[in-house]
């Protein structure tokens, strides 16, 4: 079955990553539909597709040709083309970090989970082959997680214009967000608590690197796996060979019994009592398109899934909490008594 899409918003990874990848499965999606804020982008990706450039993310939720929304940016329009689909029943593709605070996150969750429609947040890090092998590592030869070390580390970006202000989510929160889904993933349990912190630039009111202490103990803390998660853009985007020089593994997992080191998204070494391993991954299909496979089955099966919305919720949850705890400077005690939402108090 092919699937008829709508795109909203062409954002950063277009060029590189969501045009190849609908490219290579057009035998799963046809493109009918483009939407973007720049009028000449919309025009050029619709020609590219033989699709129609539209005004408006209601004009693509609305028509009749149109499966399934890709929301691939969130410009100015933040959650309303989700909402627009919910009441369409179309299902959503989502690409796009929107900038909610726990209330409005938890709304719109219970929005997306009473219109019934399908959803998929885009967490490529968790398809990556390199995680993959680490579930399996960790099932079979390395045990469980102890101590996970996620670093991230982003060229400073130029500043969105203030009338842009509190239209996007910070580069480094969109970042923090994916890497709290990974950490949760490889760890394969719900964290208990979270610390933030955080170093303001030159100018005051900017952040240029936050981090959090995510603890995943289901008594005391400490007792359990703990990740140590961060995301800076300290360096300016001129210094390129600074930023490249010695990067710190993506992510570093000590387990019961050796400790692996990933670098995305297909190389991963560990060490065990046997000595050190190396292995470069190799997928059939790029991740992006795995994703977009993932979500064609999602839309196309007779069973509706609901942990991607779920993941997603708590991702962007336990972010908030960390933001919480670094204003207020106390623990965030994180509350996921079931699919029905989380909470996050102070501890």
């Amino acid at each position: 079955m092919k699937l008829r899409v709508g795109i909203v918003g062409l954002g950063p990874a277009w060029e590189g990553r969501h045009r190849p990848a609908l490219r290579a499965l057009s035998d799963r999606f046809q493109v009918v539909a483009v939407c973007d804020e720049i009028a000449l982008k919309a025009e050029q990706a619709a020609r590219d597709f033989q699709a129609t450039p539209v005004e408006g993310f209601r004009t693509v939720a609305s028509r009749e040709d149109v499966d399934a929304i890709l929301m691939l940016s969130p410009q100015w329009y933040g959650a309303l083309p989700i909402l627009a689909a919910c009441e369409a029943g179309k299902a959503v593709y989502c690409a796009a970090a929107i900038d909610l605070d726990i209330p409005q996150a938890a709304a719109l969750k219970t929005q997306v989970e009473q219109s019934g429609i399908a959803f998929m947040a885009e967490f490529p890090r968790r398809h990556a082959p390199a995680t993959l092998r680490l579930k399996e590592l960790i099932a079979t030869s390395l045990g469980l997680p102890s101590l996970l070390f996620c670093h991230r580390r982003l060229a400073v970006e130029r500043l969105h214009p203030a009338s842009q202000r509190g239209r996007h989510l910070s580069p480094d929160t969109r970042e923090l967000i994916e890497l709290v889904d990974w950490c949760r993933y490889v760890v394969g349990r719900e964290p208990t608590s979270v610390v933030g912190a955080a170093h303001r630039g030159p100018q005051a009111d900017q952040l240029d690197y936050q981090m959090m202490s995510l603890d995943f103990s289901e008594m005391d803390y400490g007792q359990g796996p703990l990740a140590q998660i961060s995301c800076g853009h300290y360096m300016p985007a001129a210094w390129s060979e600074a930023i490249s020089f010695r990067p710190p593994a993506a992510l570093q997992v000590c387990c019961q019994h050796g400790i692996a080191f990933i670098d995305m998204p297909a190389t991963l070494i560990w060490f065990d009592q046997a000595g050190r391993h190396q292995e470069s991954l190799e997928s059939e299909r790029p991740v992006w398109e795995q994703l977009l496979c993932h979500f064609h089955r999602a839309v196309t099966s007779l069973v509706r899934k609901t942990s991607d919305l779920e993941d997603a919720y708590r991702a962007v949850s336990v972010v908030l909490a960390a933001q919480q705890s670094l204003a207020d400077g106390h623990r965030r005690v994180l509350d996921f008594p079931n699919i029905s939402g989380a909470a996050a108090h102070d501890g």
